[in-house]
């Protein structure tokens, strides 16, 4: 089956829980800037939660632009990987109303490294049904980049029972890891198309 009912979809929920997300920014009461200074956890935490949906959106896109079908198993797996970003608003809001505290802070992380785990899932259910000689299989590799994501998160979630703010400077790492597209599967599109 094509592709394009996947994309759209996918396209459509991502610009949902973005939607949701800024939605629970709140106007402060008064004009001032110091009326702002309580808002800062939560636009903290917002930021970056903006940041890694842009992320999985653009990955997603380029992912989708190396294949040229999709199975039903690709069709869950995106699901799955979907079921776990549309928490990152609920996260996103405890963890900036709640001031970064530690089991905001931990589901936080427990989120992201679901969505890790999903999009791996995802990325490997595509690339069996393309052959390990296809454009996505080669541009992937091992998926060094996605393994260490998923073991920064696991050691971010357990620094943040030291501290919520080691563990949540691990995801900060791992948004900065990823925020510059994932160049492999455009190269090996590029190369293709040469």
């Amino acid at each position: 089956m094509g592709k394009g009912r996947l994309e759209a979809f996918s396209d459509g929920v991502l610009a949902i829980i973005i939607t949701i997300m800024v939605l629970e920014l709140k106007i402060p009461h008064g004009n001032t800037p110091d009326d702002l200074k309580p808002l800062l956890p939560v636009f903290m935490s917002y930021v970056l939660s903006f940041v890694y949906i842009g992320i999985y959106w653009n990955n997603h896109h380029h992912l989708l632009q190396a294949v040229h079908k999709v199975s039903g198993v690709v069709l869950w797996s995106n699901m799955h990987l979907l079921f776990w970003l549309s928490l990152v608003p609920f996260a996103t809001a405890w963890m900036g109303e709640n001031h970064f505290s530690k089991w905001t802070v931990i589901l936080y992380g427990f989120i992201l490294l679901m969505a890790g785990v999903a999009y791996y899932i995802l990325a490997h259910c595509l690339t069996s049904i393309h052959g390990k000689d296809s454009t996505l299989s080669t541009a992937i590799g091992k998926d060094k980049k996605g393994i260490a994501s998923v073991v920064l998160y696991m050691t971010g979630i357990g620094c943040s029972f030291i501290h919520p703010w080691i563990g949540f400077s691990f995801y900060v790492i791992v948004a900065i890891i990823w925020f510059t597209p994932d160049r492999r599967i455009e190269k090996r599109i590029e190369q293709k198309d040469t």
